[in-house]
């Protein structure tokens, strides 16, 4: 039986990724070509010319005085962690396939539980706004879904308390491989919701092939054509070929997120469905992963610890 080249292709092993990381300076040149691979420019004025505070590990333009820093401005910003620390991470999560808890990365990195914790929401939030930008398109596969167990005040199915609610989708090609997919927390399952969701995050070009839910007729408010297929519930409605990608996608997130997770709360149910999502976007590179994951985290605004602790955005 031939092997499934995206399941055993190689990574980045660690030794290699220490003989390239494994210094603060390392880390620091990185970060500073990452950030202005031309070299150094004033993010105020666009100045060229500076002077570097050497004690401080500082950038001084030479026309505004504005420091700015390598760390500045991006996810990193005011950490008193080490780089390293946050290479290893980014490392670490980048490359487990199930996703690492925070707990096992402070075990792993010798931090707080507190430390991994920030560190480990800011990189999934990094990965969050980093897919966020890129609408599914193409035939997509889409379905209502929840994440909680039932609790015991006699209501069941949708309406059921403690469950949260999210939208699924997987975008397959023409020959009905899947290639990118989306798990979004929504209020609900309304026509109102469902329309905010797929402008944002649904190509216009697309096919949307959902079951006969009336709210998933709304996806044609942003453009894109939609074909419902009523399943009629029961076990042989997950056996349709039609929603094939989408049931296996669910069980697996479901799965690896009891796994490794046991459970997680509603207010950050999106961010680790973005980590997973992240991650089978971009299972095709293993090994350019770490790099893709930095730069996402250079690229993201700084996140200070009252922003971690609130909601976030339900779509």
């Amino acid at each position: 039986m031939p092997k499934n080249m995206v399941q055993f292709q190689k990574g980045q092993s660690l030794p290699h990724f220490l003989s390239l990381y494994g210094t603060e300076q390392q880390c620091h040149d990185t970060l500073f070509a990452l950030r202005w691979p031309d070299g150094f420019v004033c993010p105020i004025c666009c100045h060229p010319e500076y002077s570097y505070i050497a004690t401080r590990e500082l950038y001084q333009c030479n026309q505004c005085k504005h420091q700015a820093s390598a760390t500045s401005g991006t996810v990193f910003d005011s950490t008193k962690l080490p780089l390293t620390i946050w290479f290893l991470a980014i490392y670490l999560i980048s490359q487990s396939k199930d996703g690492i808890s925070s707990l096992n990365l402070s075990r792993t990195l010798g931090i707080s539980d507190n430390a991994a914790l920030r560190v480990k929401h800011k990189l999934m939030q990094a990965m969050k706004n980093r897919d966020d930008q890129v609408p599914l398109s193409g035939i997509i596969q889409m379905d209502d879904s929840y994440m909680g167990g039932r609790r015991h005040d006699g209501k069941r199915g949708r309406g059921a308390s403690g469950k949260t609610a999210f939208v699924a989708a997987v975008s397959t090609n023409l020959e009905g491989h899947p290639e990118r997919m989306r798990m979004s927390v929504v209020e609900g399952f309304s026509s109102a919701e469902i329309s905010r969701w797929s402008t944002k995050h649904l190509d216009p070009s697309s096919i949307v092939i959902t079951d006969g839910l009336a709210c998933f007729s709304a996806v044609e408010d942003a453009g894109c054509g939609h074909e419902a297929i009523v399943t009629g519930g029961g076990p042989e409605s997950v056996e349709l070929k039609e929603f094939k990608w989408i049931n296996t996608m669910l069980g697996n997130v479901k799965n690896s997120i009891r796994g490794t997770y046991h459970s997680v709360s509603q207010k950050h149910l999106p961010r680790y469905l973005a980590e997973f999502c992240y991650r089978f976007n971009r299972r095709f590179n293993l090994k350019n992963m770490f790099k893709r994951l930095l730069y996402a985290a250079v690229n993201t605004l700084p996140i200070p610890q009252h922003k971690l602790s609130l909601a976030e955005d339900w779509w």
